[in-house]
């Protein structure tokens, strides 16, 4: 039968809670629920489980109807026995010492006085709790704190912080952890609950940055603030080390938290160094280390001393870093927690759906774009096969500091701000120039950005920005500070007014945030600069900010380099860097990265967005170069296909060996095992899932075992067919360089891919370089086991260096064709084989008077060069 009279008496607790947005930013909600516990009641301890659950109940009712998201911060009993009396308060009594402690209420309804809402921290709430349980009726000044309240995590960090626990919580498991996030997930903080909920008692921060010691202090109080048993120290800040040995020896909780320099650490005698120093850091059982910014100064010889020096037996290591691309491959699956730029905007698309009403945590995070500029078009002078655009030769200052290329430089700036019907550069219309009001600069150096800094304020239009150069060597706590304060100054209190460009060659790009900021020009670095750097630097302009009552949703990047861009944004996307392993999945990844980062290419007025494909064969380009430089003579050429081959194709393989033979620098090749088939369907998808592959052997199912038998004997027949392939690959760059190929509308050469070869590559040379018995149609019957995009992509390699030679000197197109030909093989017996001294004396005796075996470029030729019937000598001097 139901109950039909209530409880006459309820039981009652208080609680607190937050609304985590814009609107009630700052404050706090102090009310009170009902808790018919019985006797229990009176056992439960601030924030239980049970309190928490009465307190959320009541809560829900009152936030559903206008679908917000709440978050319970605290909860404690009403009613407590003091001796022998029971002693009850309510949440009116909170109420009135904050009042009449000043602490003001937020009005949200006029009619309604009993408001609860009011401007205070989570501190200042349980001192008050305390005040009215001592019979006062304010709190004094020294009780009221500002932003004492828990940090408000996004999901991604509690995830962090979950996996961190879990991991290192592991009997007998890892003792590292490595966190791959990007600029501004808040790694500081979120490690710092780590320590906190981890109760750990000696954890050590290192950092190549100095300077960073400030921001860790400043979280550490974020943090730790409820928890007075903690300490921070540092050279600079808080305790001092042995501060902080007194409080850990002192009790069986006190704990502490130490931050150290690593290039401090590496001046010492214990690692190496030269100064008798920070002995007693080394000496003491650290339970964690941090390392912050973990890509920068730990992978050098002293770098590793160091962290091997202060780590013991039970340490655990927490390593930080938004790029760290140097160090992946030192930890297994389970050992790495990565949030990207992909992720963040991912969330940030999603989060209505999945949470409907709910405030949404990334709608401050600006969409990124990069668009590029090809300058080698427009100057193709400065433009060089190894290196992209040259940025360096095209600024370079003389003696007086003044640009030798003026004019060019002038002419570009005057591109920028072209204003015609077709133009679409950045600052070309007045609007882009507004959208563009602040941004930072990268050049090559020193001198060229105090020429270029006088050269901006000489011209019309840029004439009118602010312009803060901060480039200069060193990156000193002091001397940021100050390059901090000139762009501030600069930017001014208004940046919704003003105009500024910051010059910078490295200071100001990483561990700093410039709201103003929305555009990242690329001016310095080539081809082989590294993506950690290169993604430091263009997300600084993806700081969140609202200026002039405007919240920044997107920021952009400027890159006059696309080769560069592409390669770094393919590596940056983390797509499997195997050649010939693409998967589907990997350019699902690709692609998702292009969706929420586009890159847009232009050529001229023509604008083009990059695809999947192209992207791809930008991840391949650093497997390119190392084939070339081979002279295809590099296991990179092959597609996976040599994995899976059949009976059939296996026997073909033994009968192209009799083809091609032996040469004496191939050596003697084995047999291939017809009966050592390659993986099959199954087996493939099975070995495809990494996990399988870092599980202990133990763990191995059958199915698992089988499959990688089955791969090792698969990949010995492999190996056994490249070498059998060697005889072919190694003759293809030198016919790949002479081939004639016809040119597109544009002037660009159509490529040569491993479809069209035997089409490109003349009967004649090709019966004159190929083994004798490898036909056109015999060699097709094998193209499939090479990988098409690395072929097409390494002859294109091979015909730029070449045509790039055309623009040089006599004396400088010889050493570089010189350089070319060197990476040729010597393809067998066959092939006539002349040492370069022979080739001197021909070329003495041909041209009269001209030596060349004496001069800078012979150092450059470590092989003998081919000679086939004088055509390819003709080819070098012509």
């Amino acid at each position: 039968m139901a109950r039909i009279f209530n409880q006459a008496f309820e039981q009652k607790l208080i609680y607190v809670y937050r609304i985590n947005d814009a609107t009630h930013e700052g404050i706090l909600k102090i009310g009170e629920a009902s808790c018919n516990a019985g006797m229990a009641y009176f056992a439960f301890e601030p924030c239980c489980k049970e309190l928490n659950a009465a307190a959320k109940e009541r809560i829900r009712h009152q936030t559903q109807t206008a679908g917000v998201s709440f978050e319970l911060l605290y909860t404690e009993a009403t009613a407590y026995m003091k001796g022998e009396n029971l002693i009850v308060f309510r949440d009116h009594d909170i109420h009135d010492i904050l009042v009449r402690s000043d602490i003001k209420r937020k009005v949200f309804d006029i009619e309604h006085k009993a408001n609860e809402w009011f401007y205070t921290d989570l501190e200042t709430v349980k001192k008050a709790i305390s005040a009215v349980k001592e019979g006062r009726t304010s709190l004094n000044a020294s009780e009221i704190s500002n932003g004492k309240s828990p940090v408000i995590f996004r999901p991604e960090q509690t995830e962090a912080i979950r996996k961190t626990i879990k991991q290192f919580k592991k009997s007998g498991g890892s003792r590292q952890m490595l966190w791959n996030a990007k600029m501004r997930f808040g790694k500081t903080l979120t490690a710092l609950q780590v320590i906190k909920e981890c109760g750990i008692r000696r954890t050590l921060i290192l950092t190549h940055r100095p300077v960073v010691d400030k921001g860790w202090f400043e979280d550490y109080e974020k943090i730790f603030f409820d928890r007075p048993e903690f300490l921070y120290g540092s050279k600079n800040r808080g305790a001092n080390l042995d501060e902080c040995e007194q409080v850990f020896d002192g009790s069986d909780t006190g704990s502490y938290i130490y931050f150290a320099s690593i290039q401090d650490m590496r001046g010492s005698l214990l690692v190496g160094g030269k100064f008798a120093k920070n002995e007693e850091i080394f000496g003491i059982g650290w339970d964690l280390i941090i390392i912050d910014e973990a890509h920068e100064g730990t992978q050098t010889e002293l770098g590793k001393a160091v962290l091997s020096k202060c780590r013991k037996e039970n340490t655990r290591v927490l390593h930080l870093s938004g790029t760290p691309f140097n160090l992946m491959d030192d930890f297994k699956e389970e050992e790495i927690y990565t949030w990207d730029y992909v992720m963040e905007q991912k969330a940030k698309a999603e989060w209505e759906r999945v949470h409907q009403g709910d405030p949404n945590p990334y709608s401050v995070l600006p969409k990124l774009s990069i668009y590029t500029y090809n300058l080698g078009k427009l100057y193709p002078e400065y433009a060089d096969a190894d290196i992209a655009f040259n940025f360096r030769e095209f600024f370079r200052t003389d003696s007086d500091g003044c640009f030798i290329h003026k004019a060019n430089v002038k002419q570009f700036l005057d591109l920028l701000t072209k204003e015609d019907a077709e133009s679409n550069y950045p600052y070309s219309k007045p609007e882009y120039r507004r959208n563009f009001r602040h941004s930072l600069w990268m050049v090559p150096g020193v001198k060229e950005a105090k020429a270029l800094s006088r050269l901006l304020q000489e011209h019309p239009v840029f004439g009118q920005f602010g312009i803060a150069n901060v480039a200069g060597s060193g990156d000193e706590e002091e001397e940021e500070k100050e390059a901090l304060k000139k762009v501030e100054k600069v930017i001014g209190s208004n940046p919704g007014d003003s105009y500024s460009i910051t010059l910078s060659c490295g200071r100001l790009t990483t561990g700093v945030s410039v709201k103003p900021w929305t555009a990242c020009f690329m001016l310095s670095g080539n081809f082989n600069t590294s993506a950690s750097t290169y993604m430091q630097t263009i997300f600084r302009v993806q700081t969140p900010a609202v200026i002039g009552g405007k919240q920044k949703e997107e920021c952009f990047v400027f890159d006059f380099a696309p080769d560069r861009t592409l390669k770094v944004i393919a590596e940056t996307a983390k797509i499997s860097a195997k050649a010939g392993k693409t998967t589907q999945n990997d350019r699902e990844i690709l692609g998702e990265f292009l969706n929420f980062c586009p890159i847009i290419g232009f050529e001229g007025s023509r604008m083009k967005a990059y695809n999947t494909e192209k992207m791809l064969g930008e991840l391949k380009k650093a497997y390119i170069e190392r084939v070339v430089k081979n002279g295809f003579e590099d296991s990179y050429l092959y597609s996976s296909e040599l994995l899976y081959m059949d009976k059939t194709a296996l026997e073909e393989f033994n009968k192209l060996k009799e083809i091609i033979g032996t040469s004496k620098a191939q050596g003697k090749i084995g047999n291939i095992n017809v009966n050592s088939q390659g993986l099959t369907d199954e087996q493939r998808e099975l070995l495809s899932q990494q996990e399988n592959r870092k599980k202990p052997e133990k763990e191995f199912t059958p199915e698992l075992q089988k499959a990688l038998a089955r791969e090792k004997e698969a990949k010995k027949n492999r190996d056994i067919a490249i070498s059998i392939l060697r005889g072919i690959s190694i003759r293809m760059p030198l016919l790949i360089y002479g081939a004639d190929l016809n040119e597109r509308l544009d002037g660009t050469e159509i490529p040569i891919t491993i479809d069209n070869f035997t089409d490109v590559i003349d009967d004649l040379s090709w019966e004159e370089f190929m083994p004798m018995g490898v036909t056109k149609e015999k060699f097709n019957s094998f193209k499939k086991y090479y990988d098409p995009d690395i072929f097409r992509e390494s002859g294109v390699r091979i015909r730029e260096m070449a045509k790039a030679a055309d623009n040089l000197s006599i004396e400088e197109r010889i050493e570089r064709i010189s350089m070319i030909f060197g990476t040729f093989r010597n393809p067998d017996k066959e092939t006539v084989l002349t040492p370069w001294s022979v080739v001197n004396i021909h070329l003495s005796q041909s041209f009269g008077g001209w030596c060349f075996y004496d001069s800078a470029f012979k150092e450059a030729v470590s092989e003998p060069i081919f000679i086939k019937q004088n055509n390819v000598t003709n080819e070098v001097f012509k």
